[in-house]
């Protein structure tokens, strides 16, 4: 049993950094084209008033909190990219490492702008180009899936499941 449980951890793993490695490279491109194909700072609707894009470019964390601490932000990002690198391995269930690759994409995506892009390393500015109407803060791809992986890990933990555990609710079969 121990050797299938190893081979398990192993395909869950693959998959995780999989799907890592397809959101980073997702994010990226996204950023590349809206990089040659957009204008900073002039909107283009996609859907009329519900959907746009708004090449700008964010030294701050998510929702622009933080403005002016890029350095900062970079460290945390590269700390959070090696806890989920150390911790990915861990996940017992296949949805908490699909999670976690989802979650470690957006997070690395937004690390390479930090340390590639202008003005430079640790200070580079993360590419945001999406719009949505209410006011709400212009994200990019990498954003979208820390956002919603969050979201779903604070779910999920508030409904009693451990991270990276089992589910420990029994069904109810009649």
């Amino acid at each position: 049993m121990s050797s299938q449980r190893n081979v398990w951890l192993s395909r869950q793993v693959w998959l995780s950094f999989a799907l890592s490695v397809s959101v980073i490279f997702l994010d990226q491109l996204t950023k590349a084209i809206a990089l040659s194909g957009l204008t900073s700072y002039q909107r283009v609707p996609v859907l009329g008033d519900c959907l746009g894009w708004y090449l700008t470019f964010n030294d701050a964390a998510a929702f622009s909190i933080g403005f002016g601490a890029t350095w900062f932000f970079t460290i945390i990002s590269a700390l959070a990219v090696l806890a989920l690198i150390w911790f990915t391995p861990r996940m017992q269930t296949a949805s908490w490492s699909i999670a976690s690759g989802l979650l470690l994409g957006g997070v690395s995506g937004n690390l390479i702008d930090r340390l590639a892009r202008s003005p430079g390393f640790p200070n580079g500015q993360v590419v945001d180009f999406i719009q949505i109407p209410f006011n709400f803060p212009i994200f990019n791809v990498a954003d979208i899936f820390i956002s919603s992986m969050m979201f779903l890990i604070v779910v999920r933990v508030f409904r009693g499941d451990k991270i990276g555990k089992p589910s420990n609710k029994k069904t109810n079969r009649s």
